[in-house]
């Protein structure tokens, strides 16, 4: 392929190729990288007047991500959906052709049916001549691809697909590396929370390392959830607690807060302290688990859950800190410390109380506004009785 091109030209080729494998990888905007390469394309000659990417990704809201780019509008981001609705899309469209044979797809559009992808129509409307889709496979086996169209009125020649074939592996390289790091970034983020995510990927890996932070704490645990489950099928029960949990998460998350820990019908949350500013951590705190009580009743009168779903909150002030806990290869970067189990155990203090709301001492000595004192009682673990109090 290089001996088909003249010198200045396969200069140029190698130069975008070194600019894919170095700076390109060290871009932080994907729709950059995506925009320069093209735009160093037209620079070479290449007439690419449309261009769409569409990447696996490894998300729980979605499965994919499509990077549409234009002369006139530039990139535009879409998320491709999971479902049943997507694949069937998919299964249609070239990308999943140059997914099944692994071979180029390059249409002439004056002569290609309009019924041989839905797409087909769309693009001669557009008043694209030439298409081209290509197929990129990662490493790991996931399927992706990219698509090139123009409107030249001689279509992509033998140069410039020759400077295509030449640069799509580098492009398909620097993908590869920039999706396999995303995949690792949004993995340890969904399992393990925003703030331990990047610890763990600085490099806190070593056992026994512990990380303090300064926060109002909230703890939030169903009611009889062993008796209301154990009528369920482990599908229903899946469901019952993503629903709950679609009331609790959304309220801390809206307040800036983290949820730290799913811990089977409960969760770990924290608001950070900003500086002096300790009344602020309490009081978004409190209201998100106020608005959260209220989304569950909202979710009860609309009969969302099988049962009536109770829950209690407990809100303390203090250190939460994460620690590294396990032994040879397998550790869990888990949230520890006396002030998690105090939260922990004002939390079975709701139904003793009959109460849904309790906070502890040092988180009102935060809040603003008189809440009222319930008494100091004994729980499990310490062994002076703990003050709490409800809004």
């Amino acid at each position: 392929m290089a001996r088909s091109l003249d010198a200045e030209s396969l200069a140029l080729v190698i130069a975008l190729r070194d600019w894919l494998v170095t700076a390109a990888g060290q871009m932080e905007d994907s729709n950059e990288v995506l925009s320069s390469f093209l735009d160093r394309l037209i620079e070479l000659g290449v007439p690419v007047d449309r261009a769409v990417s569409a990447i696996e990704a490894l998300h729980t809201e979605y499965a994919g991500i499509g990077r549409f780019w234009t002369r006139e509008e530039g990139t535009v981001v879409r998320y491709l959906p999971h479902g049943d609705r997507r694949e069937a899309i998919y299964q249609t469209s070239p990308f999943a052709h140059v997914s099944r044979t692994r071979e180029w797809l390059i249409l002439d559009l004056a002569n290609t049916p309009d019924d041989l992808f839905p797409i087909v129509p769309e693009l001669k409307e557009a008043g694209y001549r030439h298409y081209v889709t290509i197929p990129i496979r990662f490493t790991n086996g996931a399927e992706n691809a990219i698509s090139f169209a123009t409107r030249s009125p001689k279509g992509f020649g033998t140069r410039d697909l020759t400077i295509l074939r030449m640069v799509i592996p580098s492009f398909a390289l620097v993908t590869e590396l920039r999706a396999t790091s995303n995949r690792l970034d949004e993995v340890l983020r969904i399992y393990v929370g925003d703030d331990p995510h990047k610890a763990i990927l600085s490099g806190a890996i070593q056992r026994g390392q512990v990380t303090r932070i300064r926060s109002a704490i909230l703890f939030a645990d169903m009611r009889d959830y062993t008796h209301i489950s154990s009528t369920l099928s482990p599908e229903s029960a899946v469901e019952l607690l993503n629903n709950y949990f679609d009331c609790l998460v959304p309220p801390i998350e809206d307040e800036g807060g983290e949820v730290l820990k799913y811990l089977g019908d409960g969760l770990l949350a924290i608001m950070r302290d900003k500086g002096d500013d300790t009344g602020g951590a309490a009081q978004s705190a409190l209201t998100a688990a106020t608005k959260a009580l209220r989304r569950i009743e909202a979710a009860n009168n609309e009969g969302r859950f099988p049962v009536t779903i109770n829950v209690g909150f407990a809100l303390h002030h203090g250190d939460a800190a994460y620690g590294n806990v396990g032994s040879g290869q397998r550790l869990d970067f888990t949230v520890i410390g006396r002030d998690v189990n105090l939260a922990s155990r004002i939390a079975e203090l709701n139904k003793r109380l009959g109460e849904p709301l309790l906070m502890s001492k040092s988180f009102v000595e935060h809040l603003w506004g008189n809440p009222t004192p319930l008494g100091a009682h004994d729980v499990e673990g310490f062994a002076e009785a703990i003050e709490v109090y409800k809004p």
